[in-house]
């Protein structure tokens, strides 16, 4: 998704602009730029490209001191990667950025012409700041307001009127802004990493709200120009978080993090043997007289589901779906008042799982998230929302927000399992026991990452990969086929190790290889047969496994031997050996880590 920043104040504002999209490049973006206010002057430039090549652009650029402007990275949607169609974009009454999508934008455009309107790029980021434009008559308010009532779709605006040098206007219709204010200005941005250089108080946004950025002051108001009180928020993390720490990039570092993320998310709920929520606000009511799960998440967060449904059928005995969250809305889901609806997001802005959690709301089912972000938009429709603590995660691929992810569909299900009087008290402490035991082998993981690199390198130069598993396996297999397609572009897919003879083993020729993971003592040897499969037709195996592999030699070529852990928490140790293998195999392809191509962090829009 792309990135804003907005900044008024005492000091040059083109240097914080680019330093907080620099902040942004995780994000996703093919192109950049900066609008500042000088000498009662909009002056814009843009390019595309890096980042980077913005801060060159401008420093070759005379007369760049204006102590007041916006900035952006676009990711292109609407319209080519081109200059023209970078933003900021600038009509003879306003300057914006914009991210989002406008979905009515050609039957504005239409009636934009009727009025001799004339668009000079491809996107419907210009035509809301032409519609903007031909709105106002010197109250930014009623201008902001009209527009609200005719756009569609998502939007977060930063907007500068011609006629009000030093401040910035910004609203937002589901894409996130969050604001901070300190003795030197005002800031904005589209993700609070943006700001941690300058304040950790700060507040989002909330929709349908109008914020005004002065020098000295920043100012909250509803559509109807009464002014309203932010709820402030305190970032936990410093500066350093949101840093590479001497590793190479963000991906590698987080995956490195993942114990410490571990930690902050289980040290405040679980208390003398028990799963406590009390910290978090969650009451046991939402546990009672649930006869039904719906986990709904988007990629990776989906993986985590995935993990959810397995467990939670396999102990609660209840039914759980885990439904696509940009389907979810179309599909006319069944829900009342006995659905358990969970919602798992890293970001909690994610459009469609946003949407998601609404429906659920409207057809009165309980709803609880699973969120990384404090006071994000889904955070704070939920009923409930348990944060994970895990920090910032800048890398695109994400690798200790799944992890967290999963642990707290454990906690949820343990709670369950104590409301419901499935488990004793002596037997949810035996479970709390064996679960903490199992995210401690980790770090043991992480000591092979050179071992793991060997492997990588065997496989750097395939086309194809396939990863197979059973059950509770089956889920972490379709989260390790992704870390590898999305970073390293090899067209790797996962599949229930039972369905290879139903179509699949078609793929396997020589040398591809099958990353088979079989965790699960009861279903081991069945595992192990599906193995045998496909090294008969030459694949090149490598297998994952926390089970003893003696006497299996000849079934595989490369072995990931993880620490032994009960069947039930089996997933941690191969979680971190497949992340590993998907970051050294791109390594070794060459491709930029962290950025990933057509790829942005978030996905604000549907």
């Amino acid at each position: 998704m792309c990135g804003i920043v907005g900044f008024t104040g005492i000091n040059r504002a083109s240097d914080i602009l680019i330093n907080g999209l620099q902040s942004l490049e995780y994000r996703g973006y093919d192109s950049a730029g900066i609008a500042l206010v000088q000498d009662d002057k909009t002056q814009v430039i843009k390019t595309t490209g890096k980042v980077e090549d913005l801060r060159n652009k401008v420093a070759a650029t005379a007369d760049t001191y204006g102590t007041c402007g916006i900035g952006h990275t676009r990711w292109a949607t609407h319209g080519g990667v081109t200059e023209v169609n970078a933003h900021p974009h600038q009509t003879p009454k306003v300057t914006l950025v914009h991210n989002g999508i406008i979905e009515n934008y050609k039957e504005i455009a239409a009636e934009l012409a009727k009025k001799g309107y004339t668009p000079v790029s491809e996107t419907d980021t210009e035509i809301a700041a032409l519609l903007i434009d031909s709105l106002y008559n010197g109250d930014p308010f009623e201008a902001m307001k009209k527009a609200d009532e005719i756009l569609e779709g998502a939007y977060g605006f930063c907007i500068m009127f011609q006629d009000r040098p030093g401040k910035i206007y910004c609203m937002r219709n589901a894409s996130p802004l969050v604001v901070a204010h300190t003795p030197i200005g005002s800031y904005i941005g589209s993700d609070v990493i943006a700001l941690i250089p300058y304040s950790k108080d700060y507040f989002v946004v909330p929709e349908q709200h109008i914020v005004v950025l002065e020098k000295g002051s920043v100012s909250l108001y509803t559509m109807d120009h009464e002014k309203v009180e932010p709820k402030m928020l305190h970032v936990d993390w410093d500066t350093t978080a949101a840093k590479k720490g001497g590793y190479d990039y963000f991906m590698q570092k987080e995956i490195y993090d993942q114990p410490e993320a571990v930690k902050n998310t289980l040290a405040p709920r679980i208390h003398d043997g028990k799963v406590d929520f009390s910290a978090d606000k969650i009451s046991d009511d939402l546990f009672k007289d649930v006869n039904r799960v719906i986990i709904t998440a988007c990629g990776t967060a989906m993986h985590s589901g995935l993990v959810g449904r397995s467990i939670i059928e396999s102990l609660i005995r209840i039914p759980v779906t885990v439904e696509i969250a940009s389907e979810f809305r179309y599909m006319n889901p069944i829900m009342d008042e006995h659905t358990l609806v969970i919602v798992i997001t890293q970001s909690g802005e994610t459009a469609d799982s946003l949407a998601a959690l609404r429906l659920a709301n409207e057809r009165g089912a309980k709803t609880i998230s699973i969120v990384n972000v404090k006071g994000s938009s889904i955070a704070r429709e939920s009923d409930y929302v348990l944060y994970t603590h895990a920090g910032p995660e800048i890398a695109v691929a994400s690798t200790k927000a799944f992890t967290v992810q999963c642990c707290g569909m454990y906690l949820i299900t343990l709670k369950l399992a104590e409301v419901m009087g499935i488990l004793s008290d002596k037997e949810i402490s035996e479970y709390i026991d064996k679960f903490i035991a199992a995210t401690e082998t980790i770090p043991a993981v992480l000591e092979m990452d050179d071992y793991i690199k060997t492997i990588a390198e065997k496989i750097k130069d395939t086309y194809s990969a396939f990863y197979i598993g059973r059950g509770l396996d089956y889920a972490f297999a379709c989260e390790g086929s992704l870390k590898l397609k999305e970073i390293s572009y090899v067209n790797s897919e996962a599949f229930n190790a039972g369905e290879l003879k139903h179509g699949t083993i078609s793929l396997v020729t020589e040398g591809v290889p099958i990353i088979a993971v079989a965790t699960q003592d009861h279903i081991f040897s069945k595992t192990l047969a599906n193995v045998e499969e496909v090294k008969a037709r030459g694949a090149h195996v490598i297998l994952i496994t926390d089970e003893d592999a003696a006497g299996y030699e000849g079934l595989y070529d490369d072995l990931i031997k993880v620490p032994k852990t009960d069947d039930f928490f089996g997933g941690f140790g191969t979680t971190v050996a497949m992340q590993l293998l998907a970051y050294h195999t791109t390594v070794y392809r060459g491709y930029n880590v962290d950025q990933p191509r057509n790829l942005a962090k978030s996905v604000t829009v549907e």
